[in-house]
């Protein structure tokens, strides 16, 4: 190798050498200042504070509750790592805001994130990273309200609708999954037993998508013209389809025709519901008349929509519903989330809605504001109006000469009085029971 050759080669080797000793130096600087920070922050500046008797800043640093009292409460974050260099400039406790938002600084050098806190009589919510959010926020089954500044606002109310199928899955159901899960919305599905065996994909996807798995019988028969024990078998075998399915049995219950009665609920052992609000989309199968029918209708907040995804109409409206709703500022929910929301603790019972009027008249089971359990009243109808089918002669049923007929394929709910909300036992593809060998999947 010639000399001109070997001192080239020397002198990018000094080079290289005096880079990695300048970063090294570099980074034991870095070191350096990070450790002093620390010190200062964590050591000499409380024990001073201490000293002196006072905090930092005119802001009085509050403990964060811990996450076993309260599981939505902030936690008390300390700094780490690179992303905290913002955090970890600055010296003195209270409130501050870098690029990325206002974080709240605590005298100890830790600040608050992944939960709710108060601070001076105000509630914020704080995230992952620290900072506070704004806007609408979940925290367990409720959705909270921060305004621009953080600030907790309990005047801001968000609506929550249950939206509920029956009588599928069937073949529009993976459809109407793929728009609820566009939209980040829940819905209940009240299935029967031999369509969860034609589809049985559709349940497993249902409690992907956070949505909740109803039971709305086998054969779709009047459970009150059953034994118990038939009527419990009905429930039953739908369960052990269910199971088979997605290896989940169903959480709640809808009796076809809404027509069962406590001595069913006990049997069956689950929570029974009815609806507030009938599309009525098994008489119309009319897509824009089940629309009208539903964002025409009661949408109080509380309310349980009655559609069945059977129907490419039906479907075809909820393609539309599901969206507008949301856009109106809606959450859709199950109705287990429902009930959880406004503070039920569900029972063996039957539930028409989640109205705060219901709510308030003390009739609802489970609610944490009922002074009472007792739910049913003396002549078979509960107190929500809702006839439990044990009293024939009650004028919210009619043991088939009035309000139902398994021949004028006619039943009042009973839910407001008026019977206007008629269900039809053979619309929907289903034979009433007087024949028990007859089943449609409604194609």
């Amino acid at each position: 190798m010639d000399k001109k050759a070997y001192r080239e080669r020397m002198r990018r080797k000094k080079r290289q050498m005096m880079i990695r000793r300048y970063t090294r130096l570099a980074a034991y600087a870095a070191a350096l200042v990070l450790v002093c920070v620390f010190v200062v922050r964590g050591i000499i500046i409380p024990i001073a504070h201490w000293v002196g008797g006072k905090e930092p800043g005119e802001t009085v640093p509050v403990q964060a509750q811990t996450a076993e009292a309260d599981p939505d409460a902030a936690i008390r974050q300390p700094l780490k790592g690179q992303g905290d260099l913002s955090k970890a400039s600055e010296m003195t406790a209270g409130w501050h805001e870098d690029e990325n938002g206002r974080w709240y600084q605590n005298a100890d050098g830790t600040y608050f994130s992944s939960g709710l806190q108060d601070i001076d009589g105000v509630t914020y919510c704080f995230d992952d990273n620290g900072y506070i959010q704004t806007g609408w926020v979940t925290k367990g089954v409720k959705d909270l309200y921060f305004n621009d500044d953080g600030s907790y606002n309990p005047e801001m109310k968000r609506k929550m609708i249950a939206l509920t199928y029956d009588d599928g899955p069937g073949e529009y159901t993976q459809t109407l999954l793929d728009c609820l899960e566009e939209n980040n919305a829940h819905a209940t599905f009240f299935m029967v037993g031999p369509n969860v065996q034609a589809y049985p994909d559709a349940p497993k996807r249902m409690l992907e998508l956070g949505c909740e798995l109803g039971n709305h019988t086998w054969d779709h028969y009047q459970l009150t013209t059953l034994t118990l024990d038939a009527a419990v078998k009905e429930v039953t075998d739908t369960d052990d389809a269910l199971i088979e399915a997605c290896g989940q049995a169903s959480t709640v219950v809808r009796a076809p025709y809404g027509d069962y009665n406590q001595s069913i609920i006990d049997a069956v052992g689950k929570p029974f519901f009815m609806w507030s609000l009938d599309s009525l989309d098994w008489q119309y199968k009319d897509a824009d008349l089940d629309y009208n029918e539903i964002m025409n209708g009661d949408l109080s907040d509380g309310t349980i929509i009655l559609m069945h995804d059977i129907h490419e109409p039906s479907v075809q409206a909820s393609l539309r519903i599901i969206p507008e709703l949301v856009a109106q500022g809606y959450k859709l929910v199950t109705v287990s989330e429902l009930a959880a929301a406004k503070g039920v603790t569900l029972q063996n019972a039957s539930y028409t809605d989640f109205w705060d009027s219901t709510l308030a008249s003390g009739s609802v089971a489970g609610y944490e504001g009922n002074t009472t359990e007792d739910t049913s009243g003396e002549d078979g109808t509960s107190e929500d109006g809702i006839s439990d089918g044990s009293d024939s002669e009650s004028d919210d049923y009619s043991d088939g000469t009035d309000d139902y007929s398994d021949g004028e394929d006619s039943y009042s709910d009973g839910s407001d009085g008026s019977g206007e909300d008629s269900y039809s036992d053979g619309e929907d593809g289903y034979s009433d029971s007087s024949d028990s060998e007859s089943y449609s999947d409604g194609g």
